[in-house]
C-alpha cells in the first residue's frame, strides 16, 4: 500500500515508528520523505488501508491512499 502523508521530518517518523511497527510489523514499512507526497509504503496482508489512515490521523497527520 502507498500513502501520501503530511509527515515532514525524521523526528516525526521516529515518533510514529513504534505505532506503525505495532500495526504492520517492524521492517514492513518505510517513508520516502524526499518525495513531494511524503510517501508511506506498507507491505502487509493483514493491514487495511483505513487502519493506516486512522493511525496517522490519530497523531495529527494527513494520510491518503494512492492508487
Amino acid at each position: 500500500m502507498v500513502f501520501a502523508t503530511s509527515v515532514q521530518s525524521h523526528e516525526q517518523v521516529k515518533t510514529l515508528a513504534p505505532k506503525i511497527n505495532s500495526l504492520a510489523g517492524k521492517g514492513r514499512w518505510n517513508f520516502a520523505l524526499d518525495d513531494c507526497d511524503k510517501i508511506l509504503r506498507i507491505v502487509s496482508d493483514r493491514v487495511k488501508p483505513q487502519q493506516a489512515v486512522a493511525l496517522l490521523e490519530k497523531y495529527g497527520f494527513t494520510c491518503n491512499e494512492l492508487d
